[in-house]
């Protein structure tokens, strides 16, 4: 049965927010599982943050930033709970950033010390992170943490498992939840500080949009350092019932679609490049099983949608939207209704408003404001740049239908002015897509002495031409403007750790072709 939405549901404490849903859906219940194939319940959950936990606030202050750095996986959801369970905050580091980045992260949230694994480490080989954080922050290992652990904490685990409400530090919904750092698709990543009330506002927020069933099985490879692999892939299936089987890396492209198959997976977290791979290396039927498939991150191709169809019969392709700072689903489609080029409708709870942009004839710059949107951005000096009257600014330019579906047209600074026109780059790139739609595109701007900017396509495609855009885009009346006349052909398009495609990597390549031109 659909659930109503009702903003109370999600004014709860993270770890509050888990023993409900134990008491809910049965202390004994299958809940978290990763590659060790190791299924761990609610109390196996809990029981584990009160013996990690106890640990970590033995090294650690109340309300101190401890760093995360770990893959999506079982022990990365024990220590995002046993932080919680001893009232720290997690502060999740993206491994992907590079150095600077992850120093700059740590600097920002005065993270004293980072939690992480040896085999992590020697797996990933990244011994030059630990080398790099060490002269700010202490390292420590959950292996060696998990040795030190003897019978009187087990004992306390044991009983704090039986009794979680009177041993968890006492928390409040608006207290800090987490701290997780934007992606950096455009520039600098910032602190974004989201309380615990956000996160699970918009679990309940989305449960309210689309039917779950607490029988299913959520499969996640992707990175919890991300607001869509944690709130999505760890949060909401753990809060709802459902089995959270968490992949400690999206880019084995062979081995998750078997895995998804084995493991009887219900639904799956992807974005679209990734997807796009998983079908292609998938034998047979590995993901005709799925009830569906929900896309973030970036936009979906019809390619994509096509490709799933035909492998793998009616597994609907969803798509979403979100941001960081919106905990971060604020629209996805739904299988019953799954509008293609559309990001779905808008969750309930949310205002939005739209605000014109000049040069822009449709739509607007779009607006939200809700209990998912965050407390703020982090300051150097420790506090919260909140958001003015609570509205965030998404910087993404969209049309809304009167049932309050999205469509994204492009970000405001994904917008060139050509011979005093507005362009969308996202328009341009669609083009190159539908062109070539095996390879992966990203069009940027250049300034040009005459028309103020000009477009550049960069792709993976060493086969494309000028003449193929120009001619496509007369038969489906795309402007000339809008099409780029200049293409650099790269080995691979540079994506983030998330899946986005990386612009600020995509622009460097192409400043340097430039200067050697």
């Amino acid at each position: 049965m659909p659930v109503v939405f009702k903003a109370e549901d999600g004014q709860k404490a993270l770890f509050d927010a888990l023993i409900d849903a134990r008491d809910t859906y049965g202390a004994n219940k299958p809940i978290l599982e990763d590659q060790d194939r190791n299924p761990l319940s609610y109390t196996d959950l809990i029981r584990g943050s009160f013996a990690l936990g106890r640990k970590i606030a033995a090294m650690t202050k109340p309300g101190e930033n401890v760093g995360v750095l770990l893959p999506s996986g079982s022990a990365a959801v024990v220590t995002f709970f046993a932080l919680h369970a001893f009232g720290r905050v997690p502060t999740m580091l993206n491994f992907t950033a590079g150095l600077r980045n992850l120093k700059a992260a740590c600097e920002l949230a005065k993270v004293k010390r980072v939690l992480t694994a040896h085999k992590f480490i020697e797996l990933g080989n990244l011994h030059d992170i630990i080398d790099a954080l060490e002269g700010q922050a202490a390292i420590t290992y959950l292996e060696d943490v998990r040795g030190t652990i003897g019978l009187a904490d087990k004992l306390f685990a044991a009983t704090a498992g039986m009794f979680p409400r009177q041993f968890r530090a006492p928390a409040k919904p608006s207290d800090r939840g987490v701290i997780l750092f934007t992606s950096g698709s455009f520039g600098a990543p910032r602190g974004v500080v989201l309380s615990q009330a956000n996160m699970v506002t918009n679990a309940v927020q989305v449960a309210a949009h689309i039917e779950l069933d607490p029988d299913w099985v959520f499969f996640n490879p992707l990175p919890v350092f991300h607001c869509f692999g944690l709130t999505g892939g760890v949060i909401l299936p753990l809060l709802k019932g459902m089995k959270a089987f968490q992949y400690p890396s999206p880019l084995h492209t062979k081995q998750i679609p078997a895995l998804v198959k084995a493991l009887g997976a219900s639904v799956l977290f992807a974005t679209d490049t990734f997807l796009n791979h998983y079908a292609r290396a998938s034998d047979g039927d590995e993901l005709s099983g799925l009830r569906f498939i929900v896309c973030g991150a970036e936009k979906v191709r019809d390619e994509t949608h096509n490709l799933i169809n035909e492998k793998f019969g009616n597994v609907p392709v969803l798509e979403g939207y979100g941001a960081t700072e919106a905990s971060p689903v604020i629209a996805v489609n739904k299988p019953e209704d799954n509008r293609r080029g559309t990001v779905g409708g808008l969750l309930p709870g949310q205002d939005y408003r739209i605000e014109p942009v000049e040069g822009i004839p449709e739509g607007g710059r779009l607006l939200v404001r809700g209990p998912n949107v965050m407390l703020g951005y982090l300051r150097e000096d420790g506090g919260i740049d909140a958001p003015e009257g609570g509205w965030h600014d998404t910087g993404d330019v969209v049309t809304v239908t009167g049932d309050n579906w999205i469509t994204i047209k492009g970000r405001v600074k994904r917008f060139a002015k050509i011979g005093g026109e507005m362009v969308s780059l996202t328009a341009a790139e669609d083009l190159a897509a539908a062109v070539w739609p095996d390879g992966r595109h990203a069009v940027i701007s250049m300034p040009d002495k005459k028309k103020g900017e000009r477009l550049v396509l960069v792709t993976d495609r060493h086969d494309a031409a000028v003449a193929e855009l120009v001619a496509h885009a007369q038969t489906v009346g795309a402007p000339e403007l809008a099409v780029p006349r200049k293409i650099l052909k790269v080995p691979e398009v540079p994506v983030l750790g998330s899946g986005k495609t990386d612009y600020v990597a995509i622009q460097r390549m192409a400043d340097q072709d430039a200067r050697a031109a």
